[in-house]
């Protein structure tokens, strides 16, 4: 079977499934356990994650090329194995997850089948569209940046950052160490609170919760987003009580975004760059830039940044008590249109990067919670947790479900 939707013709793979949207970068099955309380589940795995027997390509066939087949699965792999989930599959990625679009100029870019003219999302952009398109149940993605947070908000979908360190991310491609953590898509609450439960995620906490409204967060937001979110606010307030109003960065998200894209940025340079200076990989748009950007960062600039980090770190643990949630958009609107040109799409970046960060910088949890609609694209509500609160996140989105 082909289709061709928006320019890209797609075919239709093996293994008793269509990849309608692009999504896959392998089409394969490798069951799970018989009996566990993941059984009848399927799941995709961003191509970032090792799976004994198969390549990962990290989005570069340069990657694909110089790196030999895995041996071992992953952790966030096995963990759905293990829980009974069936693996369908490999999904593509933006290059070496350095991007937050889900635009990869090697192998295309994903169909976001809840809004077709728009694009999906990155990194973890295979992922959230065969989980949005209905072909997996669950999308294993990861989160250094936003990487499941804005394209589950793009999508229309559930995306769980987790804490920070709270799952293990062995034998899989490092992007930034100290941000890089595994997340997961899914299209209902209840299958999402299961799958932490089969990370080993704690249970969700008993007790009052404080709802925090940053708005200087909310700011950055469009006009049509806020009012697009303002219903499933409600219902949040409803259940949980008025939202107190807050200034989350005395000194401006632009100084939090700055900090985050520095350290980052080195980090990215550190754990890649004698791959790089090795294989001198042809990098598409954007990802070239970025890369040339990290390897000027000086040691001065990061020593700075991450001091600066730990002031912000300091603050967040401040506001974030047990039982305080933030809730902010998760992105300053819907997804760009797929004909949106480089340079706009690195400036929506930008912006969204803004939002984005505060859960990266402090390595909390935070969930996106599909919440609306702007211009025929969807738009998130995030939900930020104290460490260890990723199944409390699950539980209290579960009050915007109309």
């Amino acid at each position: 079977m082909r289709i061709a939707v928006y320019g890209w013709e797609i075919a239709g793979q093996g293994a008793g499934m269509d990849d309608n949207v692009n999504a896959f970068i392998e089409i394969f099955d490798l069951s799970g356990a018989s009996d566990g309380p993941l059984s009848g589940k399927t799941f995709c795995a961003k191509d970032i994650y090792d799976v004994a027997g198969h390549q990962t390509g990290c989005g570069s066939p340069t990657w694909a090329a110089t790196h030999p087949v895995a041996t071992q699965h992953a952790p966030p792999v096995q963990d759905l194995l293990t829980a009974g989930a069936l693996l369908k599959g490999k999904t593509r990625t933006d290059e070496i997850a350095y991007s937050l679009m889900g635009v990869n100029a090697h192998y295309g870019t994903p169909i976001n089948t809840a809004a077709p003219d728009r694009i999906p999302g990155g990194s973890s952009s295979g992922s959230v569209s065969a989980v949005a398109a209905g072909l997996v149940d669950i999308g294993l993605g990861s989160d250094t940046g936003g990487s499941v947070r804005m394209p589950a908000s793009f999508c229309g979908v559930y995306g769980l950052r987790t804490t920070h360190g709270m799952v293990a991310i062995d034998r899989t491609m490092p992007l930034a160490p100290s941000f890089d953590t595994v997340g997961w898509f899914t299209r209902d609450l209840s299958l999402m609170d299961q799958v932490c439960a089969a990370a080993a995620l704690p249970d969700a906490a008993q007790g009052p919760v404080q709802l925090l409204l940053p708005v200087d967060a909310w700011a950055l937001a469009g006009p049509e987003t806020v009012a697009a979110l303002g219903p499933t606010l409600a219902r949040l307030q409803a259940a949980h009580g008025p939202a107190t109003p807050i200034i989350l960065a005395p000194d401006g998200l632009f100084h939090w975004f700055e900090t985050f894209r520095i350290c980052q940025a080195a980090e990215v340079w550190q754990a890649h760059r004698e791959w790089v200076e090795q294989e001198n990989p042809e990098f598409g748009p954007g990802v070239a830039d970025r890369f040339k950007m990290a390897a000027g960062i000086t040691s001065e600039a990061w020593s700075q940044s991450r001091a600066a980090r730990e002031e912000i770190r300091t603050r967040m643990a401040g506001i974030v008590t047990d039982g305080a949630i933030l809730v902010l958009p998760t992105s300053p609107g819907p997804a760009p249109l797929r004909a949106t040109d480089t340079g706009a799409l690195d400036d929506f970046r930008a912006r969204a990067l803004h939002l984005l960060c505060p859960s990266g910088l402090a390595g909390y949890p935070q969930i996106s919670v599909p919440a609306g609609q702007v211009d025929g694209g969807p738009v998130g509500l995030g939900l930020i947790g104290a460490a260890g609160q990723d199944r409390t996140l699950v539980q209290i989105a579960a009050a915007t479900v109309s």
